[in-house]
């Protein structure tokens, strides 16, 4: 059934039979095969009239979602297929609604599905109760007992896992509004043999197990207990391990459990001493010993040979599981009794069953005669002597009896023979604890009898555990003792099927014309005309005051093949309705179709034949407004032709007019000018004739000065164009063009760059202006002397190159120093024993220089500027340097310091600039040469400068060749 699809009716898509009483015909072979068929389909849960029987599938199935609990809440029982939860929604409805105390009775054989058919109520009345913080904790320890219950009462056997071995009966309490207001759970028949001895192949109880597996070694070492079960006597090793089930996880569920049932800590220390208490007094042994006095006593030790020397110390819905009983070929006594006490259940279940019947036909004034079969269990007292009388009694009314006694315990058997009744009397032991027993059992029958009754009757189909797996004989086994066939026949007896009338009606009244569609009337009316209708004979059915019993379920079934005859043939006219109703819809869009598409060509039609119309009378109104325009513009250009030739001639005739006025005055003119011409030359020769005399004696000079002062000007004009760039290092300058402007030609060119520098050393900045000042004094001091200096031109002076101020390493050092430093830089001091250098940090003040540890920071040596006489260096490209100390001063009793350093031109520099700013001392000076003295404490030291390829390909080298010599060879250039 898909997801989308709801069953309306226990009827609607049965697979087999739903509720048993309906099975035609009603045999042990069709009530097995309906179980069978019903099995392979996964639908597990069969009816029996009120009763569910339930099939254990042993895997999981998608039937006990919460989708599955809101769909059977609130809902008739038959109105859905079969399930545990439409029982358990019947019960908690009636328990709310009708102020009924219920009961839910499950039984079955060991590994039948008690258990969890038994969470499964309890999960549904959890789901559909109220809610709340008090109302969800008590839910939560309802729910939360079952572990616990299964850890200290269930145990693995040959044919389940997880076997009840006691019966247990929970009580739980509800308010008026049908929330859980707490419960008491009691327990009966606990298999106690189980604790001391277990049958092959099945384990003691599962506390033992899941102690010893999940508890954490503190617990174990406070417990004095070890982790491996071969060393506990009451433990069975060939089934110690169960597949399926996690002990360890088990025990911390267990743990949990106990905390939210309401155990306290110590509590639970206490329950686990007693089971470790427990598992040691089955490694108890008693060994026997004679004492020297003749009297005999025992030793106590345990398995492994100790010495034991010391000593462990309101309303009401109730739901019964019963231990599950087992059908052995040896019983133990403890299995007898429980064995009994199924019988017990099975007598009350018959006989509620009867009293239901008896007062729903009561209760619905209905007539019958039945034939039932009675469960009677006899006091063992009272057998000998009044069982005859008691069941001849019986006989006045009943027409067919069977009686089985069921007793404690046998000693011998008396077969007592009736003239209707095969009666079997067993003689029982003096009272012992069987008799308690059974008067615990007896109070448990009246407490039961006290309430509303519900079945759940639990079946296995195969001892092997695995699904898909139906065993026949093994289910016809279990459907005998629990008495299914004969629960059936007590259905059937009477009246096989019930309904009321309202949903009878509903369900069969398009049978008949008078009540369909629909019926005005009372439901009884329309069922009677109905029945009457359909020529129903009168002794199958009966009518009571609110249902409609039918005897036989062949009438029922005939009512449902008519039904579906019927649903067939009103398909069948829905269909032709709908398709009629589908043509004429289809009909109807056509034709409005139609009409909508033939208007809409309509409109455009005529939009096209508009358009049409439209541009043809543009094209015709186009062309006579064309026609007019041409016709005008050849009126208007013949005029305008006509008016042009009037211009043309008129203007031709003024011109005519003023060429000849023109040349007149042009003729007029030329006599004027040859007038003033021969006039001006006249005065010009007057003039000449006067002032010959003065022009000659002055004209050579003037003309000089006006010839120069135009080349003058021509220079400039073009020096102006082919002025040179702005910067200082461009040496270009343009030709000059004439030679007598030679030394005006230099003196612009010397002008212009003094100016150009000034320019340029105007953007200089103060720290900028120093760089220069330092560099310019540097080429003052080696230029053209030292190999070195043409690389260091390119270099900038930067003065720190350690970052003193800001490396943390260095900052003990940078303290030490009081001045600014003004260079701080690695050099190499050379050591006069071997001619090798070690680092040192070179740091410059304006008063002293200062040699640190390059690793360390720690100051070595601290000289003051005022006691460095010289600085000698070589003229090679190395970078050595000795720093001469005067003689008599305090520093100089160390001696010199000869030092190497890739930056030696910017540290002399710097100590040049610095003797020369100072006016207190005199300036250092600095000796050039390849061959200087070093003063080395008391001895003198001559370092030489020699040009020679070093070992290895290494650039310069120094070399000790002898007390007063060091040799410093130095690549050559």
């Amino acid at each position: 059934m898909s997801k989308m699809e709801v069953k309306t009716s226990l009827l609607d898509n049965m697979i087999g039979v739903g509720d048993m009483v309906l099975i035609e015909p009603l045999s042990e072979d069709t009530f097995i095969e309906n179980l069978k068929k019903r099995f392979d389909h996964n639908e597990i849960y069969t009816y029996i009239g009120s009763v569910v029987i339930s099939m254990n599938p042993y895997k999981s199935l998608p039937i006990y979602t919460a989708e599955k609990v809101e769909e059977y809440r609130n809902r008739n029982f038959y109105e859905l297929s079969p399930h545990i939860y439409a029982l358990a929604d019947e019960a908690y409805r009636s328990l709310r609604d009708q102020d009924k105390d219920q009961c839910i009775l499950i039984t079955g054989e060991s590994g039948a599905g008690k258990t969890e058919a038994s969470k499964f109520v309890m999960s549904y009345v959890a789901a559909v109760c109220g809610k709340g913080q008090e109302v969800n904790k008590v839910k939560e320890q309802l729910l939360q007992s079952n572990p616990v219950l299964e850890a200290f009462g269930n145990a693995k056997t040959v044919r389940n896992d997880n076997s009840s071995r006691f019966g247990k009966y929970m009580d739980i309490e509800f308010d008026f509004k049908g929330d859980p207001l707490g419960g008491v759970i009691s327990n009966y028949l606990l298999e106690k043999s189980r604790v001391v001895k277990q049958p092959r192949g099945e384990r003691n109880f599962h506390i033992f197990y899941q102690l010893l597996s999940g508890a954490s070694d503190d617990t174990l070492k406070k417990l004095k207990l070890d982790r491996d079960f071969s060393k506990y006597n009451y433990l069975s090793l060939d089934s110690a391990t169960v597949n399926g089930l996690d002990d360890a996880a088990s025990f911390r569920t267990v743990r949990n459990a106990m905390q939210i049932v309401g155990f306290m800590e110590d509590e639970v220390q206490s329950v686990l001493e007693l089971v470790a208490a427990v598992l040691k007094l089955g490694n108890i042994e008693f060994k026997p010993e004679s004492r020297c006095n003749g009297f005999d006593e025992s030793r106590i030790k345990d398995k492994n040979g100790e010495l034991i020397v010391g000593f462990f110390s309101s309303q009401r819905l109730s739901y019964m599981s019963w231990q599950n009983s087992t059908i052995l070929t040896d019983n133990s006594f403890e299995q007898f009794i429980i064995n009994y006490c199924n019988e017990k259940l099975q007598q009350i279940f018959i006989e509620l069953t009867l009293r239901e019947e008896q007062e729903e036909y009561i209760r619905e004034v209905i007539i019958y005669v039945a034939d039932f079969i009675i469960v009677v269990i006899l006091n063992p007292t009272t057998v000998y002597h009044n069982a005859e009388n008691y069941f001849s009694g019986l006989l006045i009314h009943l027409s067919t009896i069977l009686v089985y006694i069921c007793p404690l315990h046998v000693f011998c058997c008396l077969t007592v023979y009736h003239s209707l009744l095969n009666v079997v009397y067993v003689v029982m032991a003096p009272p012992t604890a069987g008799f308690q027993f059974r008067a615990s059992v007896g109070t448990l029958m009246k407490n039961l009898l006290t309430k509303n009754p519900n079945y759940i009757r639990c079946i296995k189909p195969n001892d092997k555990k695995a699904a898909h797996i139906f065993t026949d004989s093994l289910v016809c086994h279990q459907a005998r003792y629990l008495g299914l066939m004969e629960n059936v026949r007590v259905r059937r007896a009477g009246y096989a099927f019930r309904q009321p009338y309202e949903p009878c009606l509903e369900r069969y009244k398009m049978l008949c014309k008078q009540t369909w569609p629909h019926w005005k009337g009372p439901a009884r009316e329309g069922v009677e005309v109905l029945l009457k209708n359909l020529q129903v004979p009168a002794e199958e059915f009966a009518f009571g005051r609110s249902k409609i019993f039918i005897r036989n379920p062949r009438m029922l079934f005939f009512l449902e093949e008519k039904r579906r005859q019927c649903l067939e043939d009103l398909a069948t006219l829905i269909q032709k309705i709908y398709r009629g109703w589908k043509c004429r819809t289809h009909f109807l869009l056509l034709k409005k179709s139609q009409v909508v598409v033939a208007a809409w060509y309509r409109r455009f039609a005529q939009q096209k034949k508009y358009q049409n119309i439209r541009s043809s009378a543009l094209v015709v109104q186009s062309f006579i407004r064309g026609w007019k325009a041409r016709k005008l513009l050849r009126e208007l250009k013949h005029k305008k032709r006509c008016e042009e030739a009037v211009t043309t001639i008129s203007a031709y005739w003024h011109g005519t007019q003023a060429r000849r006025e023109l040349k007149c005055l042009k003729e007029e003119a030329r006599r004027k000018h040859a007038v003033a011409v021969i006039w001006a030359y006249w005065l010009g020769l007057k003039v000449r004739r006067d002032y010959r005399k003065f022009f000659r004696a002055n004209a050579g000079k003037k003309i000089y000065d006006f010839t120069i002062q135009r080349i003058m000007q021509k220079y400039f004009m073009g020096l102006k164009k082919t002025m040179p760039s702005m910067s200082p290092v461009d040496k270009s300058w343009p030709a000059r063009p004439y030679g007598f402007l030679d030394g005006m030609h230099q003196d612009l060119r010397r002008i212009f760059h003094l100016w150009r520098c000034k320019k340029y050393r105007s953007q200089f900045t103060e720290e900028k202006k120093a760089t220069y000042e330092e560099k310019l004094a540097a080429s003052e001091l080696f230029k053209d002397k030292k190999a070195l200096y043409p690389s260091s031109v390119g270099q900038p002076f930067k003065g720190d190159y350690v970052e003193i101020t800001k490396n943390p390493k260095y900052q003990k050092l940078n303290s030490l120093v009081e001045d600014k430093v003004l260079l701080a830089d690695v050099v190499s001091k050379i050591n006069r024993a071997n001619g090798k250098g070690a680092p040192r940090i070179f740091l410059l003040t304006k008063k002293s220089f200062v040699l640190a540890d390059q690793k360390t920071g720690q100051v070595k040596a601290s000289v003051p500027l005022l006691d460095l006489s010289s600085v000698s260096v070589s003229t090679q490209s190395d970078g050595f340097f000795a720093l001469k100390l005067k003689e008599g001063s305090t520093s100089a009793a160390k001696g010199d310091f000869l030092l190497s350093s890739d930056r030696l031109i910017e540290i002399i520099t710097k100590l040049h600039r610095i003797g020369a700013a100072s006016a207190d001392r005199n300036q250092i000076n600095i000796d050039i040469s390849d061959e200087f003295l070093v003063q080395f404490k008391q001895d003198k030291v001559c370092v030489k400068f020699i040009q020679g390829t070093p070992k290895n390909g290494n650039g310069v080298a120094c070399k000790r060749k002898n007390n007063r010599l060091l040799e410093v060879s130095v690549p050559s250039p």
